[in-house]
């Protein structure tokens, strides 16, 4: 976004003034309105002027020639990062916040699809949350289970449940008794550790240990790469009906436009991931981030709004939820939910045994 000019401090409370107001009522803002409900200690023409100032300075824009003002993408921007006061949530959002982990799933899957609900119904708006990559899942064993002479099932158990489980049809007999030493040598030696650290080497040394066979080995490389492979973000969303409700979007073309956007998985995905990259994932307490308008990118986003919260995992799982809404959101709650939301699944994850 093209850098503005510095605005002095009347400037920036009427700017504020201006998003408040517009935030709570979806009607453009006139200079009369402000003088009345707001005492801003000025006249109505002194408000007017400094309005006009502010739209000519790029920080709003007049949608009609009759109509007041509304905020433009920098006037957003500036509201965001230096006039918004944060906001703490309500005593019943923390309980129903707190109670709702209190009694979630143990599997990882139903977590992630129970926060969107309840993320979404909180917001009023969409709630999309991304899992923690299979990467940073950390190894808890794998089963190596005989079925027959020339027949076996593997299965790879990570902190985050199954993570790949597959049949294999041996060229030649194998017996139960290496197949659980196999497995024994296996749980020893890489039981807690990050996926993405267990190394085809150290997969083969293990195999060396007990002598397995050609064919265990490459039974064993192929169900830990299957582990840690997915063909789909693990993505869920909820709550796109919100958008209904929202007056930007009563124009059924805009809002086709978005939600062809949330039907598309990767899409949405790719348009919060920025999160999961790993100057992201630095250590220290996680932080929200708001985008604005055309800082999403696709058009058919431009009046639209995501606030993104980062989630941790145990030592490097980080996965995130966001709010998807229109511009037109209350900034100050929402990042006070995502985090709250965030920090309450955080926890969930790491002092629950997750299946």
């Amino acid at each position: 976004m093209i850098d503005k000019p510095e605005l002095d401090k009347r400037k920036a409370f009427i700017l504020a003034t201006v998003v408040y107001e517009y935030i709570n009522t979806a009607e453009p803002v006139g200079s009369g309105t402000l003088a009345q409900k707001y005492n801003l200690g000025v006249s109505s023409a002194t408000i007017r002027n400094e309005m006009a100032e502010l739209e000519a300075g790029g920080y709003l824009v007049q949608p009609h020639t009759s109509a007041g003002r509304v905020p433009s993408d920098a006037g957003y921007r500036t509201y965001v990062d230096r006039l918004m006061t944060p906001e703490s949530l309500t005593k019943d959002d923390s309980r129903r916040i707190r109670g709702q982990f209190r009694d979630a799933s143990r599997e990882l899957t139903d977590v992630i699809e129970q926060t969107t609900r309840l993320l979404s119904g909180l917001s009023g708006n969409l709630a999309i949350a991304i899992a923690p990559s299979r990467d940073t899942h950390a190894f808890k064993h794998v089963q190596l289970l005989w079925l027959s002479a020339r027949t076996s099932l593997a299965v790879v158990v990570t902190s985050a449940g199954v993570a790949a489980q597959r049949v294999f049809e041996w060229q030649s007999d194998v017996d139960a008794d290496t197949l659980t030493r196999l497995s024994n040598a296996l749980n020893s030696r890489l039981g807690g550790r990050i996926m993405e650290d267990v190394s085809p080497a150290e997969l083969e040394g293990t195999c060396d240990e007990i002598g397995a066979t050609r064919e265990m080995r490459d039974a064993v490389r192929a169900i830990f790469a299957q582990s840690r492979q997915t063909e789909e973000p693990d993505l869920a969303a909820s709550g796109a009906q919100n958008l209904l409700d929202q007056p930007e979007f009563h124009d059924l073309r805009k809002l086709r436009a978005i939600l062809r956007i949330v039907e598309e998985q990767r899409t949405l995905y790719d348009l919060i991931a920025d999160e999961l990259a790993p100057d992201a994932q630095r250590p220290g307490p996680s932080q929200p981030h708001v985008r604005i308008g055309h800082e999403l990118g696709p058009e058919a986003l431009s009046e639209c709004s995501v606030v993104t919260m980062p989630y941790r995992f145990g030592d490097r799982g980080v996965g995130v939820l966001a709010i998807l809404g229109p511009r037109r959101m209350p900034y100050g709650r929402l990042i006070a939910l995502a985090s709250e939301t965030a920090r309450s699944l955080g926890d969930h994850l790491n002092d629950v045994e997750i299946r």
